[in-house]
């Protein structure tokens, strides 16, 4: 996982949920984060606004974890050609 899409992810789900980003890490789960599904919902759809990246609903519906998260935008965004 690369430092600067990890900050970006954390950035974003920092802005989209109004917590102080220090208080994310790779490691936290939406359970401890107290987000619910809608919460990742609005999360997905800005991370695929930030990184120009299309999720797919299956694998959105597997994600619990930042780390799950960070690691499937990764993969999107290699996927796509690199970092927007």
């Amino acid at each position: 996982m690369s430092n600067d899409l990890t900050e970006r992810v954390i950035s974003v789900i920092a802005k989209t949920q109004r917590i102080a980003p220090e208080k994310i890490t790779a490691d936290s789960t939406f359970e401890e984060l107290g987000l619910d599904s809608l919460d990742a919902v609005n999360i997905l759809f800005a991370l695929e606004e930030e990184f120009k990246i299309e999720i797919p609903d299956d694998r959105a519906r597997e994600i619990r974890s930042i780390r799950q998260m960070i690691e499937g935008v990764e993969k999107l965004v290699a996927a796509s050609g690199g970092v927007s």
